[in-house]
């Protein structure tokens, strides 16, 4: 379908022997004066003397080693207007079919480099190339055929090519049939879709043609007209099932696609024709994949609770005897990839993958492996028993394969395996690129919380790792893996902390040393033995770049906030640093030796803050806002002193901020950013509350919690909104974040008009728009709601408001003169709900918890739910009541039909909200449900109880 252009290497004694060969020769005929008589074998061995002569000389002047890998291309050169100058030979009344066709190689050449033809250059060269036609040689045809793709004619010149082509879809060649078909179907779909009827009777006749060549070819076209002019193509329906019953595994491959994508806006027809095909299955193992697929999305669509189709699932089991590998695997693939997917129903897959893993071809070594590695994430006892053949697969000359199966194996081995395991791995980290090494890291990271009594072994064996030469990603990786495993296993906290200060010791990437120093400051003074930690700070003071001297400066000053013991032992360390060369350092440390100072006269104050909040957590205003008002009050000086409390912030200022968190966010996934630090208490909505900051939001106090992102509009619309609720003690703060769509709209005072009619227990006090709304831009706007009662719930419709002036399509600026008009846009209503009152909540010990509540405060109701099975419906339970699932019970154990979850949350007032959620699945669509809810106060078990009504 296109032509690949490959650079030829042919080192310079190739070209020379070719030449002193043609010399040798050349000499051999004169030497002879014509005469035809001579004998041949004579002639052969003077050629061959010569070869091995120039050859010798070659190779003994060291000329074929100097250019082995110099490359060689026949285009090296070739300038477009030369090439527009040579098309004038499309012209000449004798065509010379050879010339012509390296021409048009020159032309497609230049095109796949990026080269841009102008519309008059474009032109010249397709009516030149439409002069083409009358030559009779394939060859050229050919090439004919593909130019005129990618010249990609004007609606114009659409009309000359339809004349044209047309002649040849109706030719008695199959090979000028079936291109025409192609190239003519690529033109009107790109040009003017409305002129497939006008070729619609010649595809439908080639749609049933014997010759699969055309067939396949007009099958394609389909594919690719539909996306455009969908009417047409649908009614070839009768021709597409034909086609689907041909011997050529091609047209069946290409005509199932096709029959697939005109039905695919109704499912019940997909679904009939899948279950009839399921039944009948086809020959063409392509067909048969794609088959496969098409099954398996109508399974998913019908959802993975209860009894399965048996048909359908029949089929799939079938496909795991067929005789090519492609459908076996693909049967396999389907089968792992269903929805709450049972171990009873995996067991044939996985002892066909494990089948595969001790095949010859490494594709098929890959693919298992890969498709196990997926498996082991959700059952991994299913996968156990293909541990030993996964075992063999370390040592793999793919490297893709071996790290695919030491993940696995991390995911899926036994506790007393571990120290073998690792041994394994110990000579494996030595011969792999950092890019699989991050895989192995993150998967030790997840059997190290899987085993948590391993963790000495697993976090020595990281320590090693981060020993050896490696690039940033994979530094990177390891410190992360080991500040999450700091956060989340206590035992391993001090063994972690010391790892990590011995890497800083020689630690080149400033970025990883300053997040570690950070979480020395936070986590050191906790430990047993904080004092031992000290040594490794300051010695960063002492030698290190200045960003990480500064962070150095800020731990320390942490260890001397929280231990008074060691506070004047920091103040003398910090003293020292006074005279640093760097201006952050010496600010850093004259700011932390007069507050550790002022910390013994007044242990819980320093200039209006606590000393804990001042050093630990981050400030209440961002740097711009707080930039903002210093230079404000540095211009207008007052009697009053500044204060960080007094900073407010704009809406404007709040969307900036937001937008650089996003970007930051977005950093981390690149190696060059600064490593994540894992917090137990780090929650969705533990993000600085900069609400309260905004003067006409000033009175609401301190937010309680925060929702996800809701969006109000589909993704595709011309305007787009999410909402994100904010409640506070008496108020719900709704932020929207709008984006305009349309270039050449402006909008201007764009607002959200709230219809309380439907949620009672709401008044709207403050209401802040957008003042401007640029194409492609993110604009914030907010409504206050004050709630007259406790917890109010209900559905709240929403309309999106705004004054629309023109824009200039380049700018987006508003064109001068532009009044605009009012408009609206209608959006979806928002819901607000039990969860938003409540905050996730997570505890050790539930059952005493449970028990220490007692059932004074106990509500308990039963429901009948309409889910597909287990973990849909507890899924739809924990994101209803907003509550955090206690000690694992989230996930139902494979085939069960009961299952109890824990949830634990804190609701508004304050109070602990403890449930027990007793599930019994009574048929595939129907789930019991016994909800147990005690609190200290009933009113608020009744409450949660009764929302899920």
């Amino acid at each position: 379908r296109g032509l690949h252009f490959l650079k030829v290497r042919q080192p310079s004694h190739i070209r020379v022997t070719s030449l002193a060969a043609r010399q040798v020769a050349m000499r051999g005929d004169a030497a002879a004066g014509g005469d035809a008589q001579q004998d041949w074998q004579t002639q052969s061995q003077q050629w061959l003397s010569g070869v091995k002569d120039a050859a010798m000389s070659s190779l003994a002047s060291g000329g074929g080693k100097k250019d082995e890998d110099e490359e060689y291309s026949p285009f090296a050169g070739l300038s477009k207007s030369q090439v527009l100058q040579e098309c004038r030979v499309f012209n000449d009344p004798q065509l010379n079919p050879r010339v012509c066709a390296q021409l048009i190689t020159k032309i497609l050449y230049l095109l796949g480099q990026g080269e841009q033809l102008s519309r008059s250059e474009a032109t010249s060269v397709f009516f030149g190339v439409t002069k083409l036609f009358q030559a009779k040689d394939d060859h050229l045809r050919r090439m004919i055929y593909l130019v005129m793709k990618e010249l990609n004619p004007s609606a114009e010149e659409v009309i000359i090519v339809t004349a044209t082509l047309t002649k040849d879809m109706n030719s008695k060649q199959d090979l000028y049939r079936a291109n025409a078909i192609r190239v003519l179907s690529k033109i009107i779909s790109m040009t003017d879709p409305t002129m497939l009827g006008t070729i619609e009777r010649h595809l439908k006749q080639a749609l049933v043609d014997k010759n699969a060549f055309v067939a396949a070819s007009a099958l394609v076209s389909g594919i690719q007209l539909i996306r455009v002019n969908a009417e047409v193509v649908k009614r070839w329906v009768n021709e597409v099932q034909t086609a689907l019953q041909s011997d050529n595994q091609t047209v069946q491959y290409h005509a199932l696609a096709l029959l697939h994508m005109i039905k695919k806006q109704d499912r019940l027809a997909v679904s009939k024709i899948v279950s009839s095909l399921a039944r009948s299955p086809i020959k063409s193992p392509y067909a048969q994949c794609l088959l496969i697929r098409f099954v398996k999305k109508v399974m998913e669509e019908d959802g993975g609770g209860g009894e399965r189709d048996r048909g359908l699932m029949e089929f799939l089991e079938g496909t795991l005897r067929h005789k090519s590998d492609m459908v076996i695997y693909e049967g396999a693939n389907a089968l792992c990839a269903l929805p709450n997917v049972t171990q009873r129903e995996l067991s044939p897959a996985i002892t066909v993958l494990q089948l595969f893993l001790c095949s010859s071809k490494p594709t098929l070594r890959f693919a298992a492996v890969r498709t196990l590695n997926r498996i082991a994430m959700l059952h991994p006892a299913a996968v156990t028993p293909c541990n030993l053949d996964m075992e063999g697969l370390i040592n793999d000359a793919n490297r893709s394969i071996a790290t695919l199966a030491i993940t696995t194996l991390l995911k899926t081995g036994a506790e007393s395996g571990v120290e073998r395991l690792m041994k394994q791995i110990t000579t494996f980290m030595c011969e792999i690129a950092d890019e699989f090494k991050v895989i192995v890291v993150d998967a030790i990271r997840a059997m190290c919380i899987k085993f948590p009594q391993k963790h000495r072994l697993l976090m020595t064996f990281l320590s090693n790792m981060l020993r050896e030469e490696g690039g940033f990603a994979y530094k990177k990786a390891i410190v992360d893996t080991v500040l999450s495993l700091v956060a989340q296993i206590p035992d391993a906290r001090e063994a972690g902390l010391m790892h990590l200060c011995e890497f800083i010791e020689d630690c080149e990437f400033t970025a990883l040393s300053t997040a570690i120093l950070n979480v020395l400051g936070s986590e050191g003074p906790n430990t047993s033995e904080p004092s031992g930690y000290i040594r490794f700070i300051y010695n960063r003071v002492v030698l290190e770049n200045a960003t990480v001297r500064a962070s150095a400066v800020s731990a320390l000053a942490k260890f001397g906030v929280l231990l008074p013991v060691l506070r004047p032992s920091i103040i003398t360390l910090l003293l020292r640093c006074l005279y640093d060369n760097d201006d952050e350092v010496r600010d850093r440390a004259t700011m932390y030796c007069k507050m550790l100072t002022k910390m013994e006269s007044s242990p819980d104050e320093v200039w209006g803050l606590a000393p804990i909040d001042l050093t630990l957590k981050p400030l209440p205003v961002p740097l711009l806002a707080l930039e903002s008002a210093v230079a404000e009050y540095l211009t207008n000086p007052s009697v009053t002193p500044f204060s960080v409390f007094d900073v407010t912030m704009s809406t404007e200022m709040i969307a900036a901020e937001r937008k650089a968190a996003a970007q930051v966010k977005a950093g981390r996934r690149d190696d060059s950013d600064m490593p994540t630090t894992p917090s137990k208490a780090e929650k969705p909505d533990a993000g600085i509350d900069y609400l309260s900051k905004i003067p006409q939001l000033a009175h609401i106090g301190p937010r309680f919690s925060s929702s996800a992102q809701i969006g109000l509009t589909d993704p595709e619309t011309e305007y787009s909104c999410t909402c994100v609720k904010h409640i506070y003690a008496a108020h719900t703060v709704l932020a929207f974040e709008l984006r305009n769509t349309i270039e050449d709209q402006l909008l201007e005072s764009v607002s959200v008009a709230l219809d309380l009619g439907g949620c009672s227990g709401f008044e709207i006090e403050t209401e802040l728009p957008c003042p401007t709304l640029a194409f492609d831009t993110i604009g914030q706007a907010y409504v206050c709601l004050r709630r007259t009662e406790a917890a109010p719930i209900g559905s709240v419709a929403c309309t999106l408001r705004f004054r629309v002036k023109e824009a200039d399509s380049q700018t987006h600026e508003a064109v001068a003169g532009s009044s605009g008009y009012e408009d609206e846009y209608a959006l979806e209503e928002l819901e607000l709900t039990a969860a938003d009152y409540m905050k996730q909540l997570m505890i050790a010990d539930f059952r005493g918890s449970w028990e220490g509540l007692g059932n004074v405060g106990e509500v308990i109701e039963t429901f009948s739910l309409t889910y597909n099975g287990l973990p849909e419906a507890i899924k739809a339970i924990v994101e209803f009541l907003g509550m955090e699932v206690c000690e694992s019970t989230g996930k139902p154990a494979d085939g069960t039909r009961t299952h109890t979850v824990l949830l634990s949350g804190v609701f508004l007032s304050g109070a602990q909200v403890l449930a027990i959620v007793n599930l019994r699945q009574e048929n595939p669509k129907q789930v019991g449900m016994r909800l147990s809810v005690r609190s200290a106060d009933k009113g608020i078990s009744q409450f949660v109880a009764s929302c899920v009504a």
